[in-house]
């Protein structure tokens, strides 16, 4: 009998600190930034973080996996707490910017495992699509945006933007996000 025991509450509450925390360091500084970074903000020593995470790897496809979830989770949530379901789009829109800033660093990390990046690469689209869908669905349905916006392509239309924050600290990706998606919005009568 090798099957695995289901993880205690107390440590899945303990593995999602150090992936958020994890998640906020690589916002900040990339997937590159120290190790003892991530276990200050998480508030644990670097040895906890190599129990659940033995190589940068590990950790930096755990953290995509969990801002994955994050992102799809949170569409109905913002949806469901929004007067506006543009406002909603927005919120969502700002969530998705942190995670494509993480996710330009995995490149690098997953480049020898094409078969790792393309099994990431769909899980993502599986996850992340539905959840922008049914938010421009909603906002569309509520004659707040265009209703030929298609999820797939704003989100790499997001994504292209996002790009240029890796080399430049003067680029502002979140600005020029902003910028596309107040494009979005249907024009009103009499402006």
């Amino acid at each position: 009998m090798n099957e695995r025991k289901p993880k205690r509450a107390d440590a899945r509450r303990n593995e999602k600190t150090l992936l958020d925390a994890a998640a906020a360091v690589f916002v900040a500084s990339g997937v590159d930034a120290p190790v003892r970074d991530i276990a200050a903000k998480a508030g644990v020593g670097v040895g906890t973080i190599y129990r659940h995470f033995p190589t940068r790897a590990d950790l930096i496809i755990a953290v995509f996996r969990h801002q994955v979830e994050a992102c799809a989770e949170a569409g109905p949530a913002l949806l469901a707490s929004n007067e506006s379901p543009f406002a909603a789009l927005e919120q969502w829109v700002d969530r998705y910017v942190d995670f494509m800033v993480t996710k330009h660093g995995l490149a690098g990390v997953l480049q020898s495992d094409n078969a790792g990046a393309h099994a990431l690469h769909a899980y993502f689209v599986d996850r992340l699509v539905p959840a922008c869908a049914a938010l421009l669905d909603a906002a569309a349905a509520a004659g707040e945006i265009r209703a030929e916006v298609r999820p797939l392509e704003l989100m790499r239309g997001i994504g292209n933007l996002c790009v240029g924050a890796d080399s430049d600290p003067q680029y502002d990706a979140r600005r020029m996000v902003r910028l596309l998606v107040s494009g979005l919005k249907c024009e009103t009568m009499g402006e």
